[in-house]
């Protein structure tokens, strides 16, 4: 198993990448003396005897209440018990593993105020395939992600449940049969381990690969859809996107200029094609997914400062023994980013949807209608179309903004909250809405450009047509359709399609 070495605020989109697709991670060494310094001071401020949030307090509204020594324990694992809350499914592994790389991240500053042992059992539960079974449903993203990370560092101290090798087990036995002591919470701790953007910006990240996958995936069928309408290359010429000066733009041009480069299809009209300009979803591809490749790294940018600071309240400073109260749990910079992935998502499905809805009508594209040779005895397409604008309108309902909205919780003391939990979280379903799209387009835009034989399309683009035809031939006459835009589907989420050119990503 590959290992990820976290230094204190050095990570990169491709270090979380690796963890999300399988990675272990821990600490890099360097970090420990700036946690036990951490560890240290709060001792010091509890010996101070003054009250301190979250340390000798309650929590919320419940702040004014002071907690006396000998409870202090007791404070730490109730918080953790009482704040494990969450409903719905479970978090995917993956995600789950990722949030608690996100957590190792945030104590490396050393502010606040863990034990290295907590660190250490982290660190252990990625290493021994530990997952902690965390409902998905439950944070407002502000506060912390409560919930989420309060089934997690239940699972620390033996409560709950875990994975382990593709079975559920109870936390105490998980850790047990995994040679690991449950931990009994020192002051701070539990506040510490359940405070944080960890969860939301987990799934946001999670959204993020997925979408660069689908991005790239849709850039090669998107060209591969010209070449079925015997589209121009022009619209990519460079001089065009130098003009208006996007980075995102000129780079997509770049991209489908050198993915058709070499067609016989594109030299066979390049001369007498009474079409003067074509539809506005081959045209504008440039436009479109080059506003869409600079929002996600945007969006990336903001993912990847949140994973590399500190998300906890109070904070820690040891130099100093004070521990500062304020407002890095709230996720609103994690919940605009998610809305924007929201909506780049939204719009590779949208563009691709218009160019298999181009391709099925012969008034457009100069293609049999619904792309089978015997129209009106089969249906062909039809219906494929028709999947396509469900999933983009279903796609459209769910990109709605989830950061404009609020609701106030814990007795108005936590007036304003992000809503970043679930506006990442709804990320990976949509972008499964958005692969079937580029699924069908690939179904579609090969299927048209079989009716050009014998003239074939570029070296990149007959890849991908033979990638395609290795698992799903010809529509001749019509059959089971399900079957074929679940294996075209499959191509694309595996990134087979994406990996046939070198083409732009968010990092």
């Amino acid at each position: 198993m590959t290992e990820i070495i976290l230094k204190a605020g050095e990570a990169t989109l491709a270090d979380w990448r690796a963890i999300y697709h399988g990675a272990s991670a821990r600490l890099d060494t360097s970090t420990a003396p700036a946690i036990a310094a951490s560890a240290a001071a709060i001792e010091r401020i509890l010996a101070h005897g003054a009250p301190v949030y979250g340390i000798n307090t309650g929590f919320g509204k419940l702040a004014s209440v002071r907690i006396e020594a000998e409870d202090l324990a007791t404070l730490q694992r109730n918080i953790v018990l009482s704040h494990a809350a969450g409903v719905g499914e479970p978090m995917p592994v993956p995600i789950a593993r990722l949030m608690i790389a996100l957590k190792l991240a945030s104590f490396a500053h050393g502010a606040s105020g863990v034990r290295p042992e907590t660190v250490a059992m982290l660190e252990a539960m990625l290493a021994k395939g530990l997952t902690p079974l965390i409902p998905c449903q439950g944070s407002v993203g502000a506060s912390g992600d409560l919930a989420p990370l309060s089934h997690m560092a239940a699972a620390m101290i033996g409560v709950g449940e875990i994975y382990v090798g593709g079975k559920v087990l109870r936390a105490s036995d998980a850790l047990t049969s995994a040679g690991l002591v449950p931990l009994t919470l020192g002051p701070k701790e539990g506040l510490a381990l359940l405070n944080g953007t960890q969860f939301s910006n987990a799934n946001a990240l999670a959204g993020l690969f997925e979408t660069e996958n689908l991005f790239r995936s849709a850039l090669i069928t998107g060209a591969l859809s010209t070449e079925a309408a015997k589209g121009s290359d022009a619209p990519f010429d460079a001089r065009i996107h130098q003009l208006r000066r996007h980075a995102g733009q000129i780079e997509v041009g770049e991209a489908l200029r050198e993915l058709m480069a070499g067609s016989a299809i594109r030299a066979s009209h390049l001369e007498g094609d009474a079409r003067v300009q074509d539809p506005y979803c081959l045209r504008c591809q440039p436009q479109v997914m080059g506003a869409a490749l600079d929002l996600l790294r945007q969006a990336g940018q903001t993912l990847a400062t949140e994973a590399n600071g500190v998300s906890d309240n109070p904070l820690i400073f040891a130099d100093t023994d004070e521990a500062l109260s304020g407002g890095n749990f709230h996720a609103e910079p994690v919940a605009f980013a998610a809305d924007m992935i929201a909506l780049a998502i939204c719009e590779i499905g949208s563009i691709a949807e218009r160019r298999i809805a181009m391709l099925v009508d012969p008034a457009l594209s100069g293609l049999p209608a619904f792309l089978t040779p015997h129209p009106g005895l089969n249906s062909g397409f039809m219906i494929p179309q028709v999947t396509a604008a469900a999933l983009v309108s279903e796609n459209k309902q769910r990109a709605y903004p989830a950061s404009v909205d609020s609701i106030p919780t814990s007795a108005n003391q936590e007036d304003h909250v992000s809503m970043a939990a679930h506006g990442a979280r709804r990320l990976l379903a949509m972008a499964e809405n958005a692969r079937a799209v580029i699924g069908i387009e690939y179904l579609a835009a090969a299927q048209g450009c079989d009716f050009h034989a014998p003239l074939t399309s570029s070296t990149t683009l007959e890849s991908a047509r033979a990638l395609l035809r290795g698992v799903v031939p010809t529509l001749g006459e019509d059959r089971h359709f399900h079957p074929d835009i679940a294996a075209a589907t499959a191509l694309v989420a595996d990134g087979k399609v994406a990996a046939l050119a070198d083409l732009p990503g968010i990092a």
